[in-house]
């Protein structure tokens, strides 16, 4: 009776101990999200979003990943597999770790497509859509002066203002002559301090409301982006409305969106709503190049700091989403005077602190998206 209970006890141990040793090793949702750490190289993206991850092997302590590329390149291939496995070996309980990168077969040549429904905007390299939760962040402010930035560290750049029913952008960018018509019938869209631009603003007087429903809304975000002869660009930023709707989602689904950059301010009412494009793009599978809080502090004409709205919020979030924090920008006169007479900081006064500071956001971002 004695041996007999000694052999349950024994049997019960093992398999608590053996259960226990299983919940220890990483399970195939562990090895999928350490590798979304992985980015594709000279993309922001990483390889789980493009589907390279084709299986996934756990037993006795190793782990073994296949994947497979549609590009045979072996440069590429060699920096997947040594980047896979660095990332993998920090697991808890690793013991051993494979990684196999097949290439494609001969004639199969094809770069990274994770769009394959969406066409990109001809001629451009790098499409950006600059975006907030909410309104009277600064969003478009930022948008007019990162265009501009680029412009100055030497891109080809255009700036899309997709707020159809509050365009603010040909006010900003000093802007108020209509777009030309093309031979090829496309809109040509004109010139503000070296960067191409477009908005409803331009077709449209300035007491013509736009009361339309979200169909229409949908149609002209399309003919912005493939009826304009937008040239050879570096970068295209699409200046969005506030908000998760209509603009934002005919974006999304009508072109490969290479990164989005989120405006805020530090307090939680920003924040809260902030989330939710987060969320959105997130969905969508539009990777977030960071935030840039706006608005932070104001500093008064005896040198103190105000902090009117709250400060840090936006920095806390990036760390919280684990998102990269592009800056703070401070209230200054200066900038918003610059929207009114349509000279953006960066362009009217490109040492102030402001205008500084946009220049290393812009070369952030393009190091960033190479």
């Amino acid at each position: 009776m004695q041996f007999k209970l000694a052999q349950v006890w024994s049997a019960l141990a093992f398999r608590l101990t053996a259960g226990k040793l299983l919940r220890l090793m990483p399970t195939q949702d562990d090895i999928r999200n350490a590798l979304k750490a992985v980015k594709y190289p000279g993309y922001s993206r990483d390889i789980v979003s493009f589907g390279l991850i084709k299986d996934i092997t756990i037993a006795d302590g190793a782990v073994s990943v296949a994947m497979q590329l549609t590009t045979p390149s072996p440069d590429i291939a060699r920096q997947i597999k040594e980047d896979s496995e660095r990332v993998l070996k920090k697991l808890p309980d690793m013991k051993r770790v494979h990684v196999e990168v097949r290439l494609p077969a001969a004639g199969q040549d094809g770069g990274p497509n994770p769009w394959a429904n969406q066409n990109r905007v001809p001629g451009v390299k790098r499409t950006i859509a600059i975006a907030s939760g909410k309104g009277g962040v600064g969003k478009s402010t930022v948008a007019a002066n990162l265009a501009c930035a680029l412009k100055q560290l030497g891109a080809s750049v255009g700036l899309l203002d997709c707020d159809i029913y509050g365009p603010s952008i040909p006010l900003m960018m000093g802007v108020h002559e209509r777009p030309t018509i093309s031979p090829q019938e496309q809109l040509v869209p004109p010139v503000g301090h070296g960067v191409k631009v477009m908005s409803i603003g331009l077709l449209l007087t300035d007491e013509q409301p736009v009361i339309w429903r979200g169909p229409m809304i949908n149609k002209t975000i399309q003919q912005f982006l493939m009826a304009v002869e937008w040239g050879e660009l570096d970068f295209l930023l699409v200046d969005l409305p506030p908000g998760t709707g209509d603009a934002q989602l005919s974006l999304c689904q009508a072109v490969p969106l290479d990164g989005g950059v989120i405006v805020t301010t530090p307090q939680e009412a920003s924040l809260g709503v902030v989330r939710k494009g987060i969320a959105m793009f997130n969905k969508v599978n539009v990777p977030i190049l960071g935030i840039v809080e706006n608005m932070s502090y104001f500093t008064a004409p005896n040198g103190e700091r105000v902090e009117i709205f709250g400060h840090g919020g936006g920095k806390e979030e990036s760390v919280r989403q684990n998102i990269p924090f592009l800056g703070e920008v401070p209230v200054f006169t200066e900038i918003c005077e610059g929207g009114e007479r349509g000279t953006p900081i960066v362009v009217s006064t490109p040492n102030h602190p402001a205008g500084r500071l946009f220049i290393q956001i812009a070369e952030t971002l393009r190091k960033k998206l190479g």
